[in-house]
């Protein structure tokens, strides 16, 4: 009997243990087919077509260059006997950097000067002797080609003596130094780097909708990526008649450096080019646009259904896109989330 009992117990728990399991199984099928009925709606972020200002300001970043910038090179030779400015000294144009032993120099001068007095008397005498005819003309023509000759010499003395000095040529600041006291230099000989900051010219790059907007000598606000917000007042003193092969043109606009020179060169930055022309248009974000703005579409919602449009476009801003013709003002257009649309697929806006 009690045998029986235990049996029927057993068969009594595995049913209920069966129905439970079945219950679960009839819950979690539930569960997934609602599931798949909430997964058949792609979530995305929609816009609405709206007429607004067409703003064509834009920016554009780039590199800050050196107004001026050379690597000056000895034209003489000979020692160097004295460094005067070294790496990170500001210098003034004409001012002395280097002296090169002038001795030899010197003394090739006093040799050229009194060879060019002894050919300036000769000749005053052949001339008192032409005048009574002393003298044939050819040997006055000689007297006379010796003179300038050794006149050329005393000009050619004095000029090599005074390269012996060397100056800046430029305005600026020493950036690298590549001689010392006592180096032999020869001719060609890389002296020193000078970069003049004062003034920089910030190089960027705009495309072909941009360049049409710019003009030579227009002004331009300018700041550093590094500059802690300061602001600069450019302006544009060059622009490129022929775009790179990226289909960009070159722009530089010239800055003036503060009066602690914060700006300094081979910096980021970025130029803010104001365009006062504004009108009415109708506008969508860039990031609405699907495919490429040469062949643009979007996806446009009605009833929770995404249909594609094609679209023609106008002017390309930073962040805007001019709508010309596909949607019109108050549609809702889908702005993120096209990645998994195709025409026709419901979605469900966020």
């Amino acid at each position: 009997m009690k045998k029986l009992i235990y049996i029927v117990v057993v068969i009594v728990v595995l049913v209920a243990v069966g129905f439970k399991l079945m219950s679960n199984k009839e819950k979690m099928a539930s569960n997934a087919a609602v599931a798949q009925i909430k997964s058949d709606a792609i979530p995305v972020k929609v816009t609405e077509v709206k007429t607004e200002k067409l703003d064509k300001s834009f920016t554009a970043q780039g590199n800050f260059a050196p107004i001026q910038s050379l690597t000056l090179m000895s034209e003489t030779t000979g020692q160097v006997q004295r460094v005067l400015k070294r790496k990170g000294d500001k210098v003034r144009a004409g001012e002395l950097l280097l002296q090169v032993e002038s001795n030899t120099m010197a003394a090739d001068l006093a040799t050229a000067q009194t060879n060019a007095e002894k050919a300036k008397r000769d000749l005053a005498r052949f001339e008192n002797l032409a005048a009574g005819d002393a003298i044939t003309q050819r040997q006055l023509e000689d007297a006379r080609l010796a003179a300038k000759s050794t006149q050329a010499q005393l000009v050619a003395a004095r000029q090599r003596l005074t390269k012996t000095r060397i100056t800046a040529p430029i305005s600026g600041e020493i950036n690298e130094i590549y001689v010392e006291v006592g180096s032999y230099l020869g001719m060609a000989t890389k002296l020193y780097d000078i970069v003049n900051v004062d003034k920089l010219k910030l190089e960027v790059k705009v495309n072909e909708g941009e360049v049409l907007l710019i003009n030579k000598g227009q002004k331009v606000k300018v700041k550093a990526d590094a500059g802690a917000g300061q602001e600069y007042e450019g302006i544009v003193t060059a622009i490129a008649a022929q775009a790179d092969p990226t289909l960009k043109f070159d722009v530089e606009i010239e800055v003036k450096n503060a009066a602690n020179n914060n700006l300094r060169a081979g910096m980021y930055g970025t130029a803010f080019f104001e365009v006062a022309d504004q009108r009415e248009a109708t506008l969508l974000p860039r990031e609405a646009i699907v495919g490429s703005i040469q062949n643009p579409s979007v996806y446009v919602v009605n009833n929770g259904v995404a249909n594609m449009r094609k679209v023609k476009v106008g002017v390309v801003t930073q962040d805007k896109v001019e709508i010309l013709d596909g949607v019109k003002p108050g549609d809702k257009v889908v702005q993120s989330g096209q990645i998994n649309l195709r025409e026709g697929i419901k979605v469900s806006v966020l």
